[in-house]
């Protein structure tokens, strides 16, 4: 316990586009960006993070909002949960809806933003399994109007950073026309913390499935194995239908891609009880969130 409040920022500066901003943010580059807050000042509240400037994000209408772009969804890295939670943007991208609408209570959902949910990375953040599933791509804001791409998984994975100055200005998301389902199992009733999360999306131009499992991880984990076989049973020319013991091999398929029961060199280990729960749990979301994909 301490009598010391934590230290005020030096400097707050609030730009009113997305390439000021990013100016700002390389004129003071021990400045900290912020829309939401809901983790910054989480941070900063326990003492854990002292920025020496704010450059607050809130002003800059154009990532707020989204927009259609050669069949793919361009998303603003201000969109907040609750933006994302509505019936139209469901009906645009059903799994990400059904995240955001997961994501913690009322003032939790109407502060925190698409963007911080990326940059923030936490395990248990509830859009990234989505965004990883739907192999999301960011439009990163550089200095001099820069702009790049970069795969949602490369930076949660730690293959790709955020260089000086620069920005998550958009996410873009390809379109599928297709069943998504977004499930979460938590220590408690009501909205929190994923002890686990399984993000699923059926792909028909592809034949595909995408599954991306949160929470178990310091990232979200994809099973491409697992991807790979279940889809090659699914009758995508029909109706999709799929043995009910295909479904079930499917989630423990998952899970144990996810948690495996060997050691390092190979050979079988003993997991602990809670994590032999935490597998179970796993395999439980992926099978129904494949069975409400194919129903």
């Amino acid at each position: 316990m301490t009598t010391h409040a934590p230290q005020v920022a030096q400097s707050v500066t609030l730009p009113t586009s997305l390439d000021e901003a990013v100016a700002a943010l390389s004129a003071m580059p021990a400045a900290v960006p912020v829309a939401g807050g809901t983790d910054l000042m989480s941070s900063v509240n326990k003492g854990q993070l002292r920025p020496a400037g704010l450059v607050g994000l809130g002003k800059i209408n154009e990532i707020r909002g989204w927009q259609y772009q050669d069949g793919h969804a361009l998303l603003g890295a201000g969109l907040t949960h609750a933006r994302m939670g509505r019936p139209d943007f469901a009906a645009l991208i059903p799994a990400l809806a059904a995240a955001a609408r997961a994501a913690g209570p009322p003032t939790i959902r109407n502060a925190g933003t698409l963007g911080g949910n990326i940059a923030t990375a936490a395990p248990t953040g509830d859009s990234l399994p989505v965004l990883a599933a739907l192999e999301a791509e960011l439009i990163v804001a550089g200095p001099g109007g820069a702009r790049r791409e970069v795969p949602v998984s490369h930076l949660l994975a730690g293959m790709e950073r955020l260089r000086g100055g620069e920005l998550i200005g958009y996410v873009r998301i390809p379109l599928l026309h297709a069943p998504q389902v977004y499930l979460k199992a938590t220590g408690r009733t009501g909205p929190g913390r994923a002890l686990a999360s399984v993000a699923l999306v059926l792909d028909p131009a592809r034949r595909g499935v995408r599954c991306a499992v949160g929470a178990v991880a310091p990232m979200p984990l994809r099973p491409l194995e697992a991807e790979r076989w279940i889809s090659s049973l699914i009758d995508w020319d029909a109706d999709r239908a799929l043995a009910p013991e295909a479904l079930h091999a499917f989630g423990d398929y998952v899970a144990a891609a996810c948690i495996p029961d060997q050691a390092p060199d190979g050979s079988p280990q003993e997991l602990p009880p809670a994590v032999q729960q935490l597998r179970r749990t796993v395999a439980v979301l992926a099978r129904r969130a494949l069975g409400r994909a194919l129903a």
